[in-house]
């Protein structure tokens, strides 16, 4: 398999999972399109290069991540559009039944009021499941810087929605369903 195939293959399976997990880091679908092409057409620019990371996964997160933190000022100046942001994520957010749909809608708006990086630190270490460690990788920062800002983002939230809403052990009812893994 020659390299574009490799990446056209990597990016066919990939494309998906980007999207959502840039929805879940901009707030807003068309943005979130933007946002996953722009990190596939990095990929695909450098993919000599990249093809060679020990993992491929891990390698596009970071990648999405840091566009999202570089674009960050376009989509602040862009967000008009916030009126429709509850009907457009409880459409388009899950093709599975919604659990807690007021409390899925009510963390996804207050999500949108995060500065950019609490938002990336809460999207990694709640709804992505990553470990302080995978956190940090993604984000170029120390394991430090991730609990703490971790620790204010939280504490943010619970200003937003409020004691009653938000409990930091009590995440699981709204994170998305995990695919089996697959073997082979």
């Amino acid at each position: 398999m020659d390299g574009l195939d490799e990446f056209t293959t990597f990016a066919h399976a990939q494309q998906g999972r980007l999207r959502r997990l840039a929805f879940l880091l901009c707030g807003d679908w068309n943005d979130a399109q933007d946002l996953a092409q722009t990190t596939l057409l990095n990929l695909c620019l450098h993919w000599n290069r990249v093809r060679r990371a020990d993992a491929l996964d891990a390698y596009a997160h970071k990648a999405l991540i840091h566009a999202y933190l570089s674009d960050r000022k376009k989509y602040q100046r862009d967000r008009a559009r916030a009126t429709d942001f509850s009907v457009k994520a409880e459409r388009d957010f899950s093709s599975r039944p919604p659990e807690l749909p007021e409390l899925r809608l009510a963390l996804l708006s207050a999500l949108d009021k995060l500065a950019p990086r609490g938002r990336a630190v809460l999207v990694l270490r709640f709804w992505e499941d990553l470990s302080v460690e995978a956190t940090a990788a993604a984000l170029s920062c120390s394991t430090g810087n991730v609990k703490s800002q971790t620790s204010r983002a939280l504490a943010r939230l619970r200003e937003i929605l409020g004691d009653s809403l938000l409990d930091a052990d009590d995440l699981t009812p709204i994170r998305p369903a995990r695919p089996a893994a697959q073997n082979g």
